[in-house]
């Protein structure tokens, strides 16, 4: 079995190449590194970022990849917007193989939007390359300043597609440029060992036991069905069974508002700006969320849950999500993925989870 590690450029005997991680503050600052483990003292992230690059010669950019959407774009030189003048934009007239179109689009994400012109050009993920790939360049942005990614590369299904582009991964995968249509990621716990995004397999050795194949609730979108959240043996969500999107561009996790707000009564926290803090000192104390996956109950404890912001005081990571929904849907992000390696398979419809080394 072949497989590919991205975000990294330590080599090991098993994995073509690995790449560190990137981690960014909920502010725009940059964490120091420690040697602890737990989430509450390290790991005030809002993204990890990996590097691409595009064009010939290759120009490089750090990207967000994200199972929420379907879209690659990185911004163009011509974009005027302040956000883009602080990031990497793509000099299109410096790369042989670039090809523009007509068509443009837009996006709006939870932390900003963009719109931008469908472009063709090469685009390399390590040692895979695609050539002729459709992307977005992004020709002006909105609400991302203080960002550290320069553009996000979409791992969702193509039938959500803004841009009506095939995505990169669909593109390699048709191709036969990757041995098996899945990838996985390991978003670690402790920066110095590093996170890891794999395309054509998986690497076992960061995962613990087996792991557990949860369906999709419709082939086209990274979502399964949960059965319930619990706490305390208690049911505090999903009571008739709901929809949680699994998704890697997100630092939360995130429900409907009366649900949220009761699991910060619970927790006795209490808001500050667009925040809920407890005391740090309580952390430990505090009992462990269950989300209930076809059958596999997946504790999310407190010390997961529970950040320290840049001035030490700590503050959840559940936050609302509106959405207009007949039925209850979350987002479970990176909060509940570094406690899980997760595979995405794109050939059998599925997600499969387990604990993460």
């Amino acid at each position: 079995m072949k497989w590919l590690v991205l975000l990294g450029l330590v080599a090991f005997s098993e994995c073509i190449f690995k790449e560190r991680y990137t981690v960014l503050y909920l502010t725009s600052s940059v964490t120091t590194a420690n040697s602890e483990t737990s989430c509450i003292s390290n790991c005030s992230v809002i993204f990890y970022i990996g590097t691409i690059t595009i064009g010939t010669p290759p120009q490089e950019f750090q990207v967000v990849f994200d199972t929420a959407s379907s879209d690659l774009w990185v911004p163009s030189i011509v974009c005027n917007s302040s956000t883009c003048s602080t990031h990497v934009r793509f000099r299109h007239r410096q790369s042989s193989t670039f090809r523009l179109t007509n068509k443009t689009f837009g996006i709006t994400y939870g932390s900003g939007r963009m719109k931008g012109v469908v472009v063709h050009d090469t685009v390399r993920i390590g040692d895979l390359v695609s050539t002729d790939q459709p992307f977005g360049l992004s020709m002006a942005e909105y609400g991302f300043e203080g960002r550290r990614f320069d553009g996000v590369l979409g791992l969702n299904y193509p039938n959500i597609s803004f841009s009506k582009a095939i995505p990169i991964f669909d593109k390699l995968k048709n191709e036969g440029a990757i041995s098996e249509p899945v990838f996985a990621f390991y978003l670690s716990k402790d920066k110095q060992k590093g996170s890891v995004v794999m395309f054509g397999g998986v690497d076992h050795r960061y995962y613990k036991g087996e792991l557990n194949w949860v369906p999709l609730i419709r082939a086209g979108d990274w979502s399964v069905h949960v059965d319930r959240i619990t706490m305390k043996g208690e049911v505090i969500g999903c009571s008739d069974g709901c929809t949680a999107m699994v998704d890697t561009g997100s630092s939360n996790i995130q429900g409907p508002g009366r649900v949220i707000d009761n699991i910060h009564k619970l927790i006795g926290a209490t808001p500050r700006g667009s925040k809920h803090y407890v005391s740090c000192s309580a952390v430990n104390a505090l009992p462990s969320i269950i989300f209930t996956i076809n059958g596999i109950n997946y504790p999310v404890p407190a010390r997961a849950y529970v950040l320290k912001d840049f001035t030490g005081n700590c503050y959840t990571t559940f936050k609302e999500k509106r959405v207009r929904r007949s039925t209850e849907f979350w987002i479970l992000g990176e909060a509940f993925l570094r406690l899980y390696f997760s595979v995405f398979d794109r050939g059998n419809d599925r997600i499969g989870l387990a604990p993460a080394v």
